[in-house]
């Protein structure tokens, strides 16, 4: 960054210790913030013809007046002005709110230009600004920026104007020739001229692409180079794994892998065999063979001669893994344990005794794996299942209970490609994209809640089969009592309308989680055939006889929520289905319950569900991890996204990014963060 850019913005004339005060609030504080301090929205003052405004947009119009204007007053200090306006053939009213000394200015058959929202039912315009005669606007489209305090938007566009005229020139291009070539982007120091200052809607469009491009870059080669730094300065174990051996286990097991499956097993045994400690992120929607693939990491692992290491988020669904995971190994005699906090007395101690003497090769487990006494003797590979329930910490302590073992992170959660390779840039993705043979598809069903009886009386069909069910309700986070009354007032209605024929269980958030293992114990061995929830059902719970989901209330849930839920039945041979009762009001989730009817992709879903809510509502707003972007948009932008992604990935890799002056500024942008010294980005 130019030194004079780094100037105070109270180099400018007009800007005291007060203004100074409100931009700092806004984070400006030197010109170089000031000139990158970019408008939200623009406001467009072109002169259109009305057959082309669409309703409800917002348009300028000149005309001449038609009629005397009409004021009339109601409620306190309030009023409604109308007048009658000629504008080319139209006859249009415009009518304005609490400006009543508009009355005395306007005046009949007079020019008049009038910005306002157009109504084209009622040709009306909703009018917000006036101006008597014809349009003087300097320019057709004028900047609007987010301020604070006594700031006027009048008061930021001359003091950005005047930064510009002064410091303009300092800004100097930090891209290097061939990329703003091959895209054709501006140059860095007219497109902020363009975004400050444009002359229509294009100078905007193309100062725009240019930024989304940059800011992409940036942010690409920040991840990259965290990635190739951590690579290089965290030797993994070299696993020389026994191919004689894994392929008679590959070809036992009970079904053959999916294309898909094997694609990722390739990915995963690449990286363990390489000099480098792998850190991937396995992405598979539920039901897709994620646990296969673990099983042959593991395997392949200890034919290496190391242990390895399989967190999973709850007891259940650690027995459930243990279980599935001693059945596929023990046969190629290998010790496999389960230890979670149930696990006591005599039999815990003998457990830790065999993994520190490395007895016991593969460890499943709850976050009771990352505890002191948990001592292993030569850790290979960790894998941590639906890796977004753990924290940072906790992934970070159980890796460091060997040298740099392998790191495999494993989630059911389709999270779109566009969130995954930005939030998780830092890491390889491998992605299971493809259903195992013969599974059937769960047939999903919106129906509007008066038509409760006809849902219930479905579910008796299925329970009269053997077979069970789940029934969601929606969390309510304000109001942890009116959920759990929610729950309750659900469980009790359906006690009552299946008494003496089925049994209904309740899960919800205050009970303890003894309390809540004990309800999923029951349902599980099928002791309670319905199962009411407010709590998600833990993701991964596996009762393959549950082939009928309700979900009350779907239209407070997101899709990727949704598709989750759905994803609890149809785990074993049978049909299955499930009902969303909902009545949305809006036209989102109105289209989010029939794209739910539509798709059983949760990838579809996941970039659909990113598309309605935006990324921020899709990781949920407490969680952190996404980047904030000035002009960048990362759903919208998400092509510029990949190509900035592999542009920096090939730069990161190149002799020349590390060495060729055309490349300084970028490199600089990277020391500047912290990077290249493995300290940890923001």
């Amino acid at each position: 960054m130019n030194s004079y850019l780094n100037e105070s913005v109270t180099i400018l004339k007009g800007i005291g210790d007060e203004t100074a005060e409100l931009l700092a609030e806004m984070k400006i504080v030197t010109l170089h913030d000031l000139l990158e301090y970019f408008p939200y929205r623009y406001e467009d003052y072109r002169l259109r013809d009305l057959t082309e405004v669409q309703h409800d947009e917002k348009v300028t119009v000149e005309g001449k007046v038609h009629s005397e204007p009409s004021l009339v007053y109601y409620g306190r200090k309030k009023s409604k002005l109308t007048v009658r306006i000629l504008v080319g053939s139209y006859l249009i009213k415009a009518v304005f709110f609490n400006q009543p000394y508009l009355k005395n200015k306007i005046v009949m058959n007079e020019t008049i230009t009038v910005t306002g929202k157009w109504d084209a039912h009622r040709q009306t315009i909703s009018a917000n600004e006036a101006q008597m005669g014809p349009n003087t606007k300097q320019n057709d489209f004028e900047p609007v920026y987010s301020l604070k305090g006594k700031l006027t938007t009048k008061g930021m566009r001359k003091f950005i104007s005047l930064a510009f005229q002064q410091y303009g020139s300092y800004i100097h291009e930090i891209l290097p020739d061939y990329f703003l070539t091959k895209y054709r982007l501006l140059g860095r120091q007219d497109a902020v001229k363009a975004m400050h200052f444009p002359r229509n809607q294009e100078d905007v469009k193309q100062a725009r692409r240019r930024f989304v491009y940059e800011e992409f870059l940036l942010f690409q080669l920040k991840m990259q180079g965290l990635r190739k730094f951590e690579r290089e300065h965290s030797p993994g174990i070299n696993q020389n794994y026994d191919m004689s051996k894994l392929e008679p286990f590959i070809e036992s097991l009970p079904f053959p892998l999916t294309n898909a499956q094997k694609r990722v097993v390739n990915e995963i045994l690449k990286d363990m065999r390489s000099p480098f400690r792998m850190n991937r992120l396995l992405q598979g929607d539920v039901g897709s063979g994620k646990t296969v693939v673990a099983a042959i990491a593991l395997y392949s692992s200890v034919t290496a001669g190391f242990q390895g290491a399989l967190m999973v988020p709850t007891e259940i669904l650690a027995e459930q893994h243990a279980e599935s995971l001693k059945r596929l190994l023990e046969p190629f005699a290998v010790k496999c344990e389960l230890l979670t906090s149930s696990v006591k007395g005599k039999r815990r101690k003998e457990i830790l005794q065999e993994l520190a003497a490395g007895n016991v090769e593969i460890l499943i487990g709850t976050h009771a794996l990352i505890q002191d006494e948990v001592t292993f003797k030569k850790l290979g590979l960790v894998i941590t299942d639906e890796q977004h329930r753990f924290g940072v910490e906790q992934r970070k302590i159980l890796r460091e209970k060997g040298e740099n073992p392998d790191v495999l992170f494993m989630t059911a959660t389709p999270i779109p490609r566009t969130l995954a390779i930005t939030v998780f840039g830092e890491m390889d993705v491998s992605i299971i994209d493809e259903m195992p043979a013969g599974r059937k598809t769960i047939e999903t069903y919106w129906a509007k809640p008066e038509m409760l009886e006809r849902v219930l009386a479905f579910v008796e069909k299925e329970l009269a089969k053997g077979h069970q069910a789940y029934v969601i309700c929606p969390l309510i986070e304000e109001s942890e009592k009116l959920d759990v009354q929610n729950a309750i007032d659900v469980h009790t209605a359906l006690t009552h309308y299946y008494q003496g024929r089925y049994k209904a269980g309740l899960m919800h958030g205050r009970l303890s989680s003894d309390e809540k293992d004990a309800v999923m114990k029951a349902f599980s061995a099928n002791e309670v055939q319905i199962l009411v929830s407010t709590t998600v059902v833990e993701v991964g719970v596996n009762v393959p006889n549950a082939t009928m989901m309700v979900i009350y209330d779907a239209e407070r849930f997101g899709l990727s929520q949704l598709h989750q839920l759905r994803g609890r039945v149809g785990r074993g041979s049978d049909q299955s289905y499930c009902v969303l009762l909902a009545n949305p009001k809006s036209e989102v989730g109105q289209e989010r319950m029939k794209i739910m009817t539509e798709t059983n992709d949760g990838f579809v879903l996941s970039e659909k569900d990113l598309e309605l809510r935006g990324p921020g509502d899709f990781f949920g707003r407490k969680q952190s991890g996404l980047p904030e972007f000035k002009v960048a948009d990362m759903v919208h932008d998400y092509r510029a996204l990949e190509t900035a992604r592999n542009d920096a990935s090939i730069l990161i890799q190149s002799e020349e990014f590390w060495n060729a002056p055309d490349y300084r500024y970028l490199r600089s942008c990277l020391e500047e963060s912290g990077v290249l010294t493995g300290e940890k980005l923001d």
